[in-house]
Formats: structure tokens, C-alpha cells, sequence
């Protein structure tokens, strides 16, 4: 069985209105919800759910547009419903955050690590693995990932 079986890739999905479709085609590399007050802000909810894929393995049609904060990291919105839909982090070109719920398939999504865990409601709570006070530091991630690729739940 190749990656790709085990993760029953290519996956589709798209924004609300459906007038943007997404596409990936590499396994993801972890998945994650994020407690900043700025994710917080964004979803209108108590975190944003993200999936982090390669960026080589991904791919949009239809017509986007920045919203969020207009700095280095870019928010990707569908430019006529206005749903987030993923983020190219700054100084990581090769990958790309899609928010979870974007998957026509994301039933098995759960959260392999959660950061800014320190900006976080009381209250709010996820099944991830691994906590972070903000962002892991950079070391990290390659183990990470390494657990992630072995112990993380897939699609069925």
C-alpha cells in the first residue's frame, strides 16, 4: 500500500458557496487547532482547525483573495462568500494551512498537536496529542511530523 492508499488521496473540497474547490494530492504532514485570539476572531469560534500539506500537493481553482491581518502570512478567502479557506504561512513556501472543514471528507480530522494554548478559551478543550503555549519551535516540528505520519488517525 503506497502513502497516497493509506491516506485515499487525491482529496477534494471547496468553500461554501462551492464557487472554490480545492484539491490535494500529498499526504498531510499534522494536523492542529489554533487558540489565538486571532484564529479565535477569524472562525467566530474557539480555534481554527487546520491541515498542513504539502504546497506541491495542492491546488485551488477559482477566484481568492487575502483577508485576515495583510501581512507576510497570507489568508486565503473565496472572493464572492468570504470563507477562509487556507493559509500560506510566511517563510514556509512549501506548505499550505487548509482549514479542516474545507475537505469534502473531513469526518476523520482530529487535532495532532494545539497551539497558543495560553490565549485559549477556559473552557475549550480538543483531543490533540500534543500542547504548545504558542508555536512549537522550529525543532520540533520534524519529529512531530515523524509521529504524525505513524500514529494519526486517517480517512476511512
Amino acid at each position: 500500500m503506497t502513502a497516497n492508499d493509506d491516506w485515499k488521496l487525491p482529496w477534494s473540497g471547496h468553500c461554501r458557496c462551492e464557487r472554490v474547490s480545492l484539491r490535494i494530492t500529498r499526504p498531510p504532514l499534522m494536523t492542529m487547532a489554533c487558540h489565538c485570539t486571532g484564529c479565535q476572531r477569524m472562525t467566530a469560534s474557539a480555534f481554527s482547525l487546520t491541515v498542513m500539506v504539502p504546497a506541491d500537493g495542492f491546488e485551488v481553482t477559482g477566484d481568492v483573495v487575502v483577508g485576515g491581518l495583510h501581512g507576510a502570512s497570507k489568508h486565503l478567502f473565496c472572493s464572492y462568500c468570504l470563507t477562509w479557506m487556507f493559509t500560506r504561512p510566511e517563510g514556509m513556501d512549501s506548505l499550505v494551512n487548509v482549514r479542516a472543514t474545507m475537505l469534502d471528507d473531513h469526518s476523520w480530522f482530529e487535532p495532532f498537536i494545539e497551539t497558543f494554548t495560553k490565549e485559549k478559551l477556559a473552557w475549550a478543550s480538543t483531543p490533540a496529542r500534543h500542547s504548545f503555549a504558542t508555536l512549537p519551535e522550529l525543532s520540533h516540528y520534524e519529529p512531530l511530523m515523524r509521529e504524525f505520519a505513524e500514529r494519526a488517525p486517517r480517512p476511512r
